[in-house]
């Protein structure tokens, strides 16, 4: 009894079209899969820098004639110049012996008691700024994007798998590609199961 053989030709178009579903995926989504790269390093190190913000910082002496109860705009304006500022937004007076100064994206903290003035000015980490937006999905909609992205990126490499043939392929060296590859996760999960 012999055994059915599907023709070639139908193994040649399913091969071709699995090379071009990989291909097509793969340019469509580069930009997108290096966003999510850049932004996955940066915030795998929140513990070490800020991946969204540079947060520069300075200190002032408050001047002598500095009169913390009889707070007016022209004294504020007067600190403010000191740290580079040329209009504030709110002032708070949380302590009798302390005044916050808000400006745009910067805040200045006055201590009458030490005699010295904090400034703290933020600024977007840009491209960073940007890329963990999309990585954290903080905007509306983008988690449906994502979960279409991460869908598709299993295609990719579900695909990529069967893109070549022979020693080079899966059934040659590549099984052995796929096993040492396995093998990190399955390392950190055992170190993490014993820890």
């Amino acid at each position: 009894m012999s055994r059915y053989k599907p023709p070639k030709r139908s193994f040649k178009k399913l091969r071709k079209l699995n090379i071009a579903t990989h291909r097509d995926l793969g340019y469509f989504f580069s930009t997108l899969i290096i966003i999510y790269c850049l932004s996955g390093i940066a915030l795998n190190h929140v513990d070490d820098w800020n991946p969204d913000f540079i947060i520069t910082k300075s200190q002032i002496d408050v001047p002598t004639d500095f009169n913390i109860d009889h707070i007016n705009p022209q004294e504020i304006m007067k600190l403010a110049k000191e740290v580079g500022e040329t209009d504030y937004k709110i002032v708070d007076k949380p302590t009798p012996d302390q005044v916050k100064i808000y400006f745009e994206d910067a805040t200045l903290h006055i201590n009458t008691t030490t005699g010295k003035g904090d400034y703290e000015r933020v600024h977007k980490r840009h491209v960073f700024y940007e890329s963990n937006l999309l990585h954290r999905n903080s905007i509306r909609g983008w988690k449906w994007v994502s979960d279409i992205f991460a869908f598709l990126l299993i295609l990719i490499s579900i695909t990529g798998l069967f893109v070549l043939k022979g020693k080079k392929g899966i059934l040659g060296r590549g099984k052995w590609f796929i096993a040492a590859g396995a093998l990190l996760p399955i390392i950190a999960w055992i170190i993490f199961a014993c820890s």
